[in-house]
């Protein structure tokens, strides 16, 4: 069976992000020649991109830039098949204290991604969501036509670009799939993030603190979310859908620490902390995604079980824990 990303030239913009990272990983794996494009900075820090294998590297170019500016994503959009948008400012607390910041990235930097993608003629724009645009629930499972709720800056600027690429997609007949992931977590997560906190903390201290111990979340393993991506990316026919990418189960943050503390194995207590908590209004109680149009039109449903994942992820970052700053609050 032929490889459907042997030889392409593809873009990801937020790769030395989390799933990013993941994802360009993989795109190499398979054969593409991924141009990585990650936010400049002075130090000439790729993010995670540097701890990706140099075999795969080999196939890697990374582009330096800001996406806020037009002429600077074009450019590293010039000759790819395919780009995949996940680059954006993604912290909820960051987004309480910036939020000009983060709508002028995630709105802005959406919208000039879809204004060259259109110009150059791409064959497909992948454009990232997050379930956070849902809000707390109003009905579950959540599928694509729940209500989308603007609960924080964040979520609010996620919901803008949403819209934005629908209105590209209607307006233009730009060939863009829109992916909504529910809480992915796996290796190279970082804090800011619950699993990798708890696990972190778990591994090196007697407590445990956390903030809203009720919520629920459904969470996927990230090597399925970069499968949903490649499915979203390569299925015909699929142009100017949205498509939830989660499992389907759901699990309380206070339920989750004790799983994550009894895997671990050690006495571990949990603590709330006030600092980590979010405004009542602005917090998602919870999210239990439907994910039935995923598999029926792409194809896709996770593979890897919650306990081989928290197994993986907890694994890594007990040999990577040099790499954290357990205990500290990360926005």
């Amino acid at each position: 069976m032929t490889n459907y990303w042997q030889g392409k030239t593809v873009l990801v913009t937020g790769a030395g992000g989390f799933i990013g990272s993941h994802l360009t990983e993989q795109l190499a794996a398979q054969g593409a020649q991924v141009r990585a494009f990650v936010r400049y900075n002075s130090r000439g820090d790729w993010g995670l991109l540097r701890l990706l294998p140099a075999e795969w590297m080999a196939q890697v170019e990374v582009v330096a830039g800001d996406f806020r500016e037009l002429s600077t994503i074009k450019a590293a959009m010039e000759g790819v098949s395919h780009v995949f948008h996940l680059g954006a400012l993604i912290a909820i607390p960051y987004s309480y204290l910036h939020p000009a910041e983060v709508v002028e990235t995630n709105v802005i930097g959406t919208l000039n991604v879809l204004l060259a993608a259109r110009e150059l003629g791409v064959e497909r724009v992948v454009h990232t969501s997050t379930s956070e645009v849902y809000g707390t629930a109003l009905r579950v499972p959540i599928d694509e036509s729940h209500p989308l709720q603007g609960q924080s800056p964040y979520s609010a600027s996620k919901i803008g670009a949403d819209k934005i690429a629908e209105s590209f997609y209607r307006s233009y007949d730009l060939p863009v799939v829109t992916v909504r992931p529910f809480n992915t977590y796996g290796p190279r997560q970082s804090t800011r993030a619950v699993i990798p906190t708890i696990i972190t903390q778990a591994l090196t201290q007697d407590v445990v603190r956390l903030g809203n111990l009720d919520a629920k979340r459904d969470l996927t393993y990230v090597s399925d979310t970069v499968a949903g991506f490649l499915k979203a990316a390569q299925t015909p026919g699929v142009e100017g859908q949205t498509f939830n990418l989660g499992v389907g189960a759901e699990i309380s943050i206070g339920e989750l620490a004790h799983k994550i503390i009894a895997l671990i194995g050690r006495p571990v207590e949990i603590e709330i902390d006030p600092a980590r908590l979010r405004p009542a209004k602005s917090e998602v109680q919870r999210l239990l995604s439907d994910n039935s149009l995923a598999r029926e039109r792409l194809g896709w449903q996770p593979q890897v079980s919650f306990d081989e994942g928290l197994t993986r992820t907890i694994e890594w970052m007990r040999e990577h824990l040099g790499l954290y700053r357990s205990g500290t609050y990360q926005l």
